[in-house]
C-alpha cells in the first residue's frame, strides 16, 4: 500500500512524496502442548530415579520389607506402591527395573540408529545393484513376525541382557534403513548436491559431508519413538518369562508375577503398567515434537 506523505521544505513549501509502507504483520506463535512438557518431566523423573537408585533412600529390590501383597500406603517411601507377593517394595522394584528397561531401549536402539542409518545411506545414494540387495534383505527383514524373532533367539540363547539388545537391535535396524534410504534419495537430488559433483567432490564428501548432515535430523527425532516400541518388546518378552531372569526386576517381568493376583492386588499389574504406559507415551511425545521441530522436509 503507497500513501502520500507530505513534507516540508527549508522554504515552508510543502511537496509530496510517496513512501512504500509494508503491513505490520505479528509474528506467527507455535502453540506449545502441555503435553510435551509434562513427558519430558516424567522423562527426567523416572531417568534420574534409574540413574541414582544407589543413592536413593529405598530398600533393595530383592529383600522383603514387609507383608506380601500390601496396598500402597504412606507409612514409609517404600511401601509407597505397596509390596509385591514376596514382601518387597514395588517402588524399589520400579526404579531398578528402569534400568534394564530404559538401558535395553536406548542401546538397542541407538545400535539400529547406527546401523540402520549407515546402510540407508548408501542404499540411497549408490543406487543400482546395492540398493536392490539392501533393500531385499530389509524387506526380508520386516517381514518376518519380531515376536517370533525375540522368541527364537532367547529360546537359543540365555535369555540375558545382551541376548534383549541383540534381537531387539535387529528389529529397529530395518524401520532405520528405510528411513534413511528415503531421505537420502530426496536429498541426493537437490541443487547443491549437484553443484558438489560438478566441482569435482568426492562420494565420500557428498555422502557424508553434503547428505547425511540433513538426512540425520529426522532419523535422530525417530529415534524416541523407536526406543518405546523396543520398551513395549521387551516388557513383553519379559511378560513371556522370556526376559531378564529374576530376582533382576523388569517392568514386564513384574506384570508377569502379578497377574494371578489381578483380581485381588491389582496394584501389582497396575503400577508397572501405568509406569509403561507413562515412559512409551513420554517418548512419543517427544518424538513427535522433534520431529516437527528438526524435520526439514515438513517445513520445505
Amino acid at each position: 500500500m503507497t500513501q502520500v506523505a507530505l513534507e516540508k521544505r527549508g522554504d515552508g513549501v510543502s511537496t509530496g512524496k510517496s513512501a512504500a509502507t509494508l503491513p505490520d504483520v505479528p509474528a506467527v506463535k507455535k502453540k506449545r502442548s502441555i503435553l510435551v512438557y509434562l513427558s519430558i518431566v516424567w522423562l527426567v523423573v523416572i531417568i534420574g530415579a534409574a540413574v541414582l537408585a544407589g543413592l536413593l533412600p529405598i530398600a533393595p529390590y530383592d529383600v522383603p520389607i514387609g507383608s506380601p501383597r500390601q496396598p500402597p500406603s504412606f507409612e514409609s517411601l517404600d511401601t509407597f506402591l505397596g509390596t509385591d507377593t514376596l514382601g518387597r517394595s514395588m517402588l524399589s522394584r520400579i526404579i531398578y527395573g528402569a534400568q534394564v528397561s530404559l538401558v535395553i531401549g536406548a542401546v538397542a536402539g541407538l545400535t539400529g540408529f547406527v546401523i540402520g542409518s549407515f546402510f540407508g545411506l548408501i542404499s540411497g545414494y549408490f543406487g543400482k545393484k546395492l540398493d536392490s540387495v539392501i533393500t531385499l534383505i530389509t524387506d526380508a527383514m520386516l517381514a518376518f513376525p519380531p515376536l517370533i524373532l525375540l522368541l527364537a533367539l532367547a529360546s537359543i540363547l540365555t535369555p540375558s541382557v545382551p541376548t534383549m539388545l541383540l534381537g531387539l537391535g535387529l528389529m529397529a535396524v530395518p524401520s532405520f534403513i528405510r528411513l534413511s534410504r528415503a531421505n537420502t534419495l530426496s536429498w541426493s537430488s537437490r541443487e547443491f548436491v549437484r553443484a558438489a559433483k560438478n566441482m569435482g567432490a568426492g562420494n565420500g564428501r557428498i555422502l557424508f559431508r553434503e547428505i547425511m548432515p540433513n538426512v540425520i535430523a529426522p532419523l535422530a527425532s525417530y529415534l524416541p519413538i523407536v526406543m518405546a516400541a523396543l520398551i513395549v518388546a521387551e516388557g513383553s518378552l519379559s511378560f513371556l518369562g522370556l526376559g531378564i531372569p529374576p530376582p533382576q526386576p523388569s517392568w514386564g517381568g513384574m506384570i508377569n508375577d502379578g497377574k494371578d493376583a489381578l483380581s485381588t492386588s491389582p496394584h501389582l499389574v497396575m503400577v508397572p503398567s501405568l509406569v509403561i504406559f507413562l515412559t512409551v507415551f513420554g517418548l512419543n511425545q517427544v518424538g513427535d515434537h522433534l520431529r516437527t521441530k528438526y524435520d526439514r522436509t515438513l517445513h520445505d
